[in-house]
């Protein structure tokens, strides 16, 4: 009898060992997946600002700081980049590119540029994408933290190796105030 429950337990533990372990596979791959379709919008915006920084340059000649930001950060290979550096470049992107806008109302011909119109009016479009693919991309993350850090669950995840994931945050430009001057 006592050996049908010492099995019983055993069983019942190697169940639970066994489902949890799946669980972590399957939140793993929603992190890459979700990180995989924000990152198709992080690339269409990667791609389009070397057209965006071409017509800004003729106009902005005294903010050759900004434009040398951003494509310093461009000149890097987008496709050998880690998730984490990635993450990281695509925020001090957002915040030249940010720079960029603010910089640009100094110029009204630049703003009465259709080409510039058409370029922030699809980085705008992207932008809207990569907020929205962010936000799915963190939520998934936040799941697959959860279930790292607490316990029982955490025992699992250490004996498997499973790591918690980078949230893709707001930079510190991000988070301040939007300074406006009429």
């Amino acid at each position: 009898m006592v050996l049908y429950i010492a099995i019983g337990i055993v069983v019942l533990i190697a169940i639970y060992v066994l489902v949890q372990y799946n669980s972590f596979v399957k939140l793993n791959n929603r992190v890459k997946e979700a990180f995989s379709t924000m990152d198709v919008y992080l690339k269409k915006r990667w791609d389009l600002v070397p057209n965006l920084v071409e017509v800004v340059k003729t106009y902005m000649k005294h903010e050759s700081s900004v434009l040398e930001e951003i494509v310093r950060l461009r000149n890097t290979s987008y496709d050998k980049m880690s998730l984490s550096d990635k993450i990281n470049t695509n925020q001090q992107l957002s915040s030249g590119l940010s720079k960029i806008m603010a910089v640009a109302e100094n110029y009204p011909d630049l703003k009465a540029s259709q080409n510039f119109s058409d370029l922030t009016h699809q980085l705008s479009t992207i932008e809207d994408e990569i907020a929205n693919s962010r936000k799915y991309y963190n939520a998934v993350v936040r799941n697959l933290n959860i279930k790292i850090e607490m316990f029982p669950s955490n025992i699992i995840a250490k004996m498997f190796n499973f790591k918690s994931s980078k949230m893709f945050e707001a930079n510190e430009d991000e988070r301040n105030n939007v300074k406006v001057e009429l």
